[in-house]
């Protein structure tokens, strides 16, 4: 009897055994698939910090560009001051030149009146 007590204590240090050899396996597999999701996440972590870095890049020369505008811009104030100033300008010379067309035209209409009392 104890032979057989002996035998199923072996069989179930054998079954145990084989149990905690396969529940080792099973959990090398689960900690080796969250390792794996852990690099894919650190690299994808790296891809992303080489593109936020091109756009700070980008955005350092763009930066860069509109301060170049502005400077373009403020050495054009002059010139557009000296634009409004010659509108200005040429919007009185547009009066004076209306109310001397009035003028010449009523001028010219007195002289035909004066012809005409002549001519008669």
């Amino acid at each position: 009897m104890e032979e057989k007590a002996e035998a199923q204590r072996d069989d179930l240090a054998d079954s145990l055994a084989d149990l905690f050899a396969k529940m080792s396996v099973m959990v090398k597999g689960e900690l080796q698939g969250a390792n794996n999701q852990l690099e894919l996440l650190e690299k994808m972590n790296l891809r992303v910090a080489e593109e936020y870095n091109s756009f700070g890049d980008v955005a350092s020369g763009l930066r860069v560009f509109v301060e170049q505008l502005k400077e373009k811009n403020s050495s054009f104030e002059g010139y557009i001051q000296q634009i409004d100033t010659i509108d200005q300008q040429v919007t009185e010379f547009e009066a004076v030149v209306s109310m001397l067309d009035k003028y010449v035209s009523l001028l010219e209409s007195k002289v035909q009146q004066a012809f005409s009392h002549l001519n008669n």
